[in-house]
């Protein structure tokens, strides 16, 4: 089992591409949680002192098996659909207890 973390930026778009995101997660995996409500900080360093900020909110499925190839597709999807360069999908392997 995998849990699926996208970290998406929080940014002024339109509520409707978070809903969006919220149904095709639900529709192909049967739920997903979404942490709205106290976006997380980012910070990294684009050129040597010069940094940059970016709040973001993250969304996460538990998925019995990993689809690398259609994750990557969605993550492009959604690089389109927020206007970012590159977005951060990532799988860490988890054990139910």
């Amino acid at each position: 089992m995998h849990l699926v973390q996208i970290l998406l930026p929080v940014q002024d778009v339109s509520r409707e591409r978070y809903e969006t995101v919220l149904r095709t997660l639900t529709d192909r995996f049967g739920g997903v949680t979404a942490y709205s409500r106290a976006p997380a900080a980012g910070m990294w360093m684009e050129k040597p002192g010069k940094p940059v900020h970016d709040d973001i909110m993250v969304y996460e499925v538990m998925v019995e098996s990993l689809d690398a190839r259609w994750w990557r597709e969605y993550r492009a999807s959604l690089e389109g659909l927020f206007q970012q360069q590159e977005l951060v999908v990532r799988a860490l392997p988890i054990e139910r207890l």
